[in-house]
């Protein structure tokens, strides 16, 4: 079975042993006097153990190593603007569409042209500025930089024991593979193959799978073998021993094929192909893998190195762009990233599930799955709910966004196309239900697109409504002419002052503005509006007659007296009452889906709140909680700064937003939720007697006022920001395991007895120290270090991982001073002198001294 490996090579590519490395290792073995070779075999096998010196034989000098690598960039991450089609940036475009940031896509800059090709066909490009093309051309080459770097770094580590061929075969088949497919049939079987790499690919290199590779290289081994004893047994007849080629003792590793399948495909000794399979049956990706849904959560910060995550997702057959090192750094730039793994039969929490991708910290930007396309796998579903769950009226709004946006690319795509529109899709289309909600910061373009196309858009709303034509306005001009059934759009009569001689149309689609009206004299409001209705000028409600139902928010933030005031039994939005400085006949609605403002009440009397407020709650004028009875969930934020005291206090179970009690200056009586999705505030406390925090809170924690840690415990983990800034010393606290965000410490003089998370997401604050002595800083940080008050480092020993920067600026000397190696971030140390800051920016290149 000599060289079977190099006759497989041979057999590849007839022309290799006749490339240049091969036969240069044949000249140097001649002018040595050694013995040479004209069998291709042979030659192959002698230029695989130069390889092998070369590559393997260096392993602990990381000079020859990073030489080696440089050169299969130089050779392999080639791309440049040039290279990338038009059709990479019409498809970046289009995702950015089919999510809702269309807007936003125009407000950045990016022209949309129109063309038409040969056959009359219409064309649409997306031309992007040559800014943004130029940065993502730095991310292409980054993202493709790394995935050659794994490759190169797993096949030349003690890890990778194959023979130098087969080492060989894999890197180069690799080199030619392109993004990973996988296509689901109408049976639910899904199948996967990788894209032919080209000179304007702009994918990373395959990922890498180590227990895939293992059963590519191993099969295909196995096959060789098998076919080597075949051929040696000459003394058969060829029908006989072709005969018995077809029936290679070969033992079926596949867990999907069949063996006739598997046989099949291995013929093929085609690495792209076989690799595909065995990634499509990574254990755990399997369907009784994937049955297996227990798991954990982790986020990872705001300003984190990318590092961790990335490593967390390699050798995953994942669609994630997040995999790629420089589009995780950009995505967590931007906001905090959740990922779910589920357990390995080990019980680890390492299987990548789900991602959730955060604007900032607060707002769902996208989900993501592992199966064709992103989707989420079919038993997931409950783990996503339930988090949705947790993320309160922000997971209601993702829902309905992304319903949203599925809904309008179905119907935008079939108005393309020239198709009937249902009913269903009209009234989706002109917001019958409610405003479609996207993901951009602009208005969804696609909708004034299909409404620009429409050919007569009160023959659509005829459709919808059952009116005749000559009852539907869409002007306001039209609206008020007297006997219009219904008005489509927004009606802005803010000028009137008066409603006499005024006759509104009986049913409006949007949003109404009446806000110039001082009295309901006159006043005829339709029944039904989908919208919002702003009365703010009415100071009272006398002659108000509301309608049965407002799909919006209702402003009547001008009145100061409830009197008379008859509320519709549910509204959509927000109620706007901040005039009222008393509930004195206020009868409110039994459910309000967004806030409810009443910041004017200076007192509690007469008022009952409703059994569920959707939004927030703002009762911030008053001063005291006698007489108040909460309801039992508040979605939103509860805004209760001006109570300096917490007796009579009953807060509700549930709080989905913030609350605000920064005026308390005592605990007493004070009895917090268990969960709070948001901040609490509870800056002017100055002593933590009496203080249960709750077990969760999502966000921030401001306890600035507190100027000892005496009777303090804080809960486990905090979302986003602790801010213990009164603190002069550390005695007595204890900190979280996790700190979402940052951690301001900056009152603290001494670091005696403080005790720091290995991990803190955000910036770290401790400007108040004058010297290191004592000081042990977490390993990782993920924003800023502020030691700004230090004017020496003795004793400093910063973490290797600094997401942000170094303000050092209280520094008189560097001496002592060292800096994280790979530390790309700026250092802030103005009181150096200017050569210590040139000795600084020579040692620590990547660093910039300011």
């Amino acid at each position: 079975m000599t060289n079977f490996g190099e006759k497989f090579l041979h057999q590849k590519d007839t022309e290799l042993h006749l490339s240049d490395p091969a036969m240069h290792e044949q000249d140097r073995k001649k002018r040595r006097g050694e013995q040479t070779t004209q069998k291709p075999a042979e030659k192959l096998s002698d230029w695989m153990k130069v390889l092998e010196r070369t590559h393997l034989g260096h392993r602990d000098d990381p000079k020859v190593m990073e030489r080696l690598k440089q050169y299969y960039y130089r050779r392999y991450v080639t791309l440049t603007l040039d290279d990338i089609p038009q059709g990479y940036w019409n498809n970046q475009a289009e995702i950015m569409i089919r999510q809702g940031y269309g807007g936003d896509l125009e407000q950045n800059g990016v022209e949309k042209r129109v063309i038409r090709d040969e056959s009359d066909e219409q064309i649409v490009n997306y031309i992007f500025p040559v800014e943004m093309r130029e940065q993502s051309l730095v991310v292409v080459r980054n993202n493709q930089a790394k995935s050659l770097e794994t490759w190169f770094n797993y096949l030349t580590s003690d890890d990778a024991q194959y023979p130098m061929w087969a080492k060989y075969w894999a890197f180069t088949s690799m080199l030619k593979m392109g993004k990973l497919v996988k296509k689901e049939d109408i049976n639910g079987s899904v199948k996967a193959q990788f894209q032919r790499r080209t000179g304007s690919t702009t994918n990373t290199f395959p990922l890498l799978n180590s227990r895939a590779l293992a059963k590519t290289i191993g099969v295909m081994i196995g096959y060789l073998e098998e076919k080597e004893r075949v051929a040696r047994e000459k003394q058969k007849p060829k029908e006989q021993r072709e005969e018995e080629l077809l029936k290679l003792q070969i033992k079926n590793d596949s867990k999907k094929l069949k063996e006739n399948e598997f046989i099949k495909l291995l013929s093929k000794e085609n690495f792209a192909k076989l690799y595909a399979q065995f990634l499509l049956e990574i254990p755990e990706y399997a369907t009784e893998g994937l049955e297996e849904i227990k798991g954990e959560w982790k986020i990872f910060p705001q300003k984190s190195k990318p590092d961790e995550l990335v490593k967390s997702l390699e050798g995953y057959p994942l669609e994630w762009c997040t995999a790629d090192i420089e589009t995780a750094r950009k995505q967590l730039a931007g906001g905090d990233f959740y990922v779910y793994y589920s357990y390995n039969e080990d019980g680890e929490a390492v299987i990548p599930r789900i991602a959730i991708r955060m604007e900032g910290k607060e707002k769902i930007a996208e989900v993501r799955g592992i199966a064709t396309d992103q989707n989420l796998d079919p038993y997931i579903g409950p783990v996503v709910e339930k988090k949705m769950d947790e993320f309160g009226k922000e997971g209601d709004e993702y829902k309905q966004k992304t319903a949203d946006m599925e809904q309008l690319t179905d119907v935008w795509e079939r108005n393309r196309q020239g198709q009937e529109l249902a009913k269903s899709d009209l009234r989706f289309l002109y917001e019958f239900d409610g405003k479609i909600k996207g993901f951009g910061y602009e208005a969804d373009p696609r909708l004034e697109e299909i409404k620009s196309n429409r050919k007569d858009i009160r023959a659509d709303l005829v459709v919808v409504t059952g009116f005749p034509k000559d009852k539907i306005s869409l002007t306001n001009e039209e609206a008020v002419s007297g006997e219009i059934k219904f008005h489509y759009g927004n009606l802005s009569l803010s000028g009137l002052t008066t409603a006499e001689g005024l006759k509104l149309p009986e049913n409006i689609g949007r949003d109404i503005d009446l806000s110039g009206l001082t009295t309901a004299e006159g006043l005829k409001l339709p029944k039904i509006i989908g919208g919002n209705l702003d009365l703010s000028g009415l100071t009272t409600a006398e002659g108000l007659n509301l309608p049965e139902s407002i799909g919006g928010k209702l402003y009547l933030s001008g009145l100061e007296t409830a009197e008379g005031l008859k509320l519709p039994e549910s509204i959509g939005g927000n109620l706007y009452l901040s005039g009222l400085t008393t509930a004195k006949g206020l009868e409110l609605p039994k459910s309000i889906g967004g806030s409810l403002a009443l910041r004017g009440l200076k007192t509690a009397d007469g008022l009952k709140l409703p059994e569920s407020i959707g939004g927030l709650l703002n009762l911030s004028g008053l001063t005291t909680a006698k007489g108040l009875i909460m309801p039992e969930c508040i979605g939103g934020n509860l805004e209760l700064q001006d109570l300096t005291t917490a007796e009579g206090l009953k807060l509700p179970e549930i709080i989905g937003g913030s609350l605000s009690l920064m005026k308390l200056t005592t605990a007493k009586g004070l009895n917090l939720p268990e969960n709070i999705g948001r901040d609490l505030d509870l800056s002017g406390l100055t002593t933590a007697k009496g203080l249960k925090l709750p077990e969760n809170i999502g966000r921030d924690l401001e306890l600035s006022g507190l100027t000892t840690a005496e009777g303090l415990k804080l809960p486990e983990s905090i979302g986003g920001k602790l801010y213990l800034s009164g603190l002069t010393t550390a005695e007595g606290l204890k900190l979280p395991e996790s700190i979402g965000s940052d951690l301001f410490l900056n009152g603290l003089m001494t670091v005696e007895g403080l005790k720091l998370p290995e991990s803190i997401g955000g910036d770290f604050v401790l400007s108040g120290l004058t010297t290191a002595e004592g000081l042990k800083l977490p390993e990782s940080i993920g924003g800023d270090l502020v030691l700004s008050g230090l004017t020496t480092a003795d004793g400093l020993k910063l973490p290797e991982n600094i997401g942000g920067d170094i303000d050092l600026s209280g520094l008189k000397t560097a001496e002592g001073l060292k800096l994280p190696v790979a530390f790309q971030g700026k250092i802030y140390c103005k009181n150096l002198s200017i050569k210590q800051r040139e000795d600084l920016s020579k040692n620590y290149p990547n660093a910039k001294i300011i």
